[in-house]
């Protein structure tokens, strides 16, 4: 078991979901200090109150932010899993889900981000944030365009904010989940979408929450030597 965590405090945005609740798990067992925001998920947010510090939050509202970053006044590592799959089956729908992914998917984590790396920055703390994007952000699936374009943008925003905080030694990554057995894609994996991956052979199996989880404590390991950077977990799907 690892210990460099322990008794860092670690925003985790969304951290009630399925990647988020893996990964405040994984953390907490290690002695880190984890703060989970959610959105509506009271439930979740309550079965996870044993080991975290649950905090509604809503990404697109400053206040809301602030309240979840002041929840760890000595924020060490934020890790933003917040999105909305942002589907339009019609195409009439689609510029409606675009502007919603544009604020869930990209503004809310984005303004976030850039409010720890600054907090970090004015306490002189070192510090890691780690923003969840897509497959989808790093390989083209059609039918993708609203999530996929704001994802791809987050990844963007991620590489600037990672040259602009180097000198503070604040390290900006981001992790790309593939199909996953957790969060959004259980709708896909229950439809058989990817079924045809794991009947080909070009992934093993689908992912697990586990597996986002590790990476995203790579990340957080304060000596790590990665900051720009885009890991993809997924199986080799993508390939």
């Amino acid at each position: 078991m690892f210990s460099s965590l322990r008794g860092k405090q670690i925003v985790l945005a969304g951290g009630t979901g399925g990647l988020g609740s893996e990964t405040a798990r994984l953390l907490a067992a290690e002695g880190a200090t984890v703060v989970a925001g959610y959105l509506n998920n009271a439930n979740a947010a309550e079965a996870l109150s044993e080991i975290a510090k649950t905090v509604a939050a809503d990404l697109t509202s400053s206040p809301d932010r602030k309240r979840l970053l002041d929840a760890a006044p000595d924020l060490y590592g934020l890790v933003v899993f917040t999105g909305d799959p942002a589907r339009a089956a019609d195409p009439a729908a689609l510029e409606g889900a675009m502007r919603r992914s544009f604020e869930l998917n990209f503004l809310g984590p984005v303004l976030l981000a850039r409010e720890a790396a600054e907090r970090m920055r004015v306490s002189g703390t070192p510090g890691a944030i780690v923003l969840i994007g897509t497959m989808q952000a790093v390989a083209v699936f059609s039918g993708s365009t609203a999530y996929a374009s704001q994802k791809s943008a987050l990844i963007s925003a991620a590489r600037v904010l990672a040259k602009e905080c180097r000198g503070a030694n604040i390290r900006v990554n981001v992790v790309c989940p593939g199909v996953n057995r957790a969060g959004m894609a259980l709708a896909s994996i229950a439809s058989g979408k990817y079924d045809r991956y794991l009947n080909e052979g070009a992934i093993p199996r689908f992912g697990e929450a586990l597996d986002v989880a590790r990476a995203v404590r790579f990340f957080l390991e304060p000596d790590n030597y990665t900051t720009g950077q885009v890991l993809t977990v997924d199986g080799g799907l993508t390939l």
